[in-house]
């Protein structure tokens, strides 16, 4: 599966982009709607004495904004900023992100004020092919076998109408097998239908799986039910849902955290507690 391309090809009506593509997504969905839910000094809670830099991985990254916004919070860096200046920072977390548009990465690239620790690839991640090696040349460079946390924001809808049910539990079982932590923001499926609507209203041929996927409903529970039962995970919490009704999910795989810590979160007084485990 490959993404229209800009150049040479008329560009895509506003909605239709197939593959979550939107050319300008961040204005719609801001990056600050999800990463306020995120407790500050969440990486320190879940890797407190893990090797640095961490590796993450952020799959479907669009242009970059969210990207660049994660990697802020996670550190504990001014949202703010401009920062270039902030020299130690790919120390202790090295981001590599991928999306399916080659033009949105290469925006991503120039716009980025991180280029030593946030690196942008154009990936096709439903390529086998494609993106085993280049997945795990990169953990190579740094000595790893997997990383340490990966983010899929909004992106489970996109491959499951465009690969089907069983390309999206393909899709989780190889990020569960790659991530010792991941956190996951699904669509709704009111959003599946928003999704297939737009492109009938536009004149184009309907995502050829949607009217035959049996995984339906409340696709955070059938998800959560995915990479718990059939992917070796363990769900450690919901962070709450964003101001467009999409829940942010992090989960563990299971033997992934060798001093039996949960991770916790901050008290109002100051003090740390667990993270409240969700078992919907």
């Amino acid at each position: 599966m490959a993404a229209p391309m800009r150049d040479g090809v008329p560009a895509l009506a506003p909605g239709a982009a197939p593959y979550g593509n939107f050319p300008h997504y961040s204005r719609f969905h801001p990056p600050e709607g999800r990463v306020r839910l995120l407790p500050p000094g969440l990486l320190r809670r879940l890797f407190p004495a893990a090797a640095r830099p961490l590796l993450g991985l952020d799959v479907g990254c669009n242009s970059g904004e969210l990207s660049v916004a994660l990697y802020r919070r996670l550190l504990g860096l001014p949202e703010d900023g401009g920062s270039r200046d902030e020299p130690d920072a790919g120390q202790d977390l090295n981001l590599l992100c991928c999306d399916i548009d080659a033009a949105l990465v290469e925006r991503a690239r120039q716009c980025s004020p991180f280029p030593a620790s946030i690196s942008f690839a154009q990936l096709d991640i439903m390529d086998r092919g494609a993106r085993e090696p280049f997945l795990r040349s990169h953990l190579r460079r740094f000595g790893r076998a997997a990383f340490d946390i990966g983010f899929c924001m909004s992106v489970t809808m996109w491959i499951h109408l465009n690969h089907g049910d069983s390309g999206l539990v393909a899709f989780l079982a190889f990020l569960a097998s790659l991530c010792k932590y991941l956190l996951v923001e699904p669509q709704p499926w009111k959003c599946y239908r928003a999704a297939a609507r737009r492109l009938r209203k536009l004149g184009r041929n309907d995502f050829d799986h949607f009217r035959c996927l049996a995984i339906n409903g409340d696709m955070a529970a059938r998800i959560t039910e995915i990479l718990t039962r059939d992917c070796a995970m363990d769900l450690v919490c919901c962070f709450g849902s964003t101001s467009w009704d999409r829940s942010l999910l992090l989960f563990k795989a299971k033997g992934s955290d060798p001093e039996g810590r949960e991770p916790s979160e901050q008290r109002g007084d100051g003090r740390e507690r667990p993270l409240a485990l969700v078992t919907s």
